[in-house]
């Protein structure tokens, strides 16, 4: 059995969806210089598009009293990831049919912001094998 801590992996989640924040301005401001006011624009929206997708699952999924039951705990991340993808199709849909933009910075920002998510589960996950790798700090 693996047990899980509740707390951690809620603001993990929080984390996520700060970093993903973070790219968000940074791609932004890239295609602002690199293409002009409407990339920019463009490049937040794709942004922010998965940044309030990864903020709905942090919040329904990992909602308060879910932990103390299990059955409840996985009901919760399954309905944080179907207002997830909900949530990322309507504001696709709207996005792309009231506005002009520039589908490489969408496109391409929304993209990166998954670097983020990827980067936070590889760092959280335990070493392969079980052993701690040793740094040099340690005394060899």
């Amino acid at each position: 059995m693996i047990a899980i801590d509740f707390a951690l992996a809620r603001r993990l989640a929080l984390s996520v969806v700060l970093g993903q924040a973070g790219v968000t301005v940074i791609a932004a401001l890239l295609a602002g210089l690199i293409a002009g006011r409407e990339a920019l624009i463009s490049a937040l929206l794709g942004g922010g598009i998965s940044t309030a997708a990864s903020l709905a699952m942090a919040l329904l999924g990992f909602g308060g009293g879910t932990a103390l039951d299990p059955q409840r705990a996985v009901r919760a991340l399954f309905v944080g990831e179907a207002a997830k993808i909900v949530l990322m199709i309507v504001l696709f849909v709207v996005v792309l049919k009231t506005m002009k933009v520039v589908p490489l910075a969408l496109l391409g920002t929304y993209v990166a912001t998954f670097s983020v998510f990827w980067i936070a589960m590889a760092n959280a996950l335990p070493p392969l094998g079980g052993a701690r790798a040793r740094d040099d700090s340690e005394g060899n």
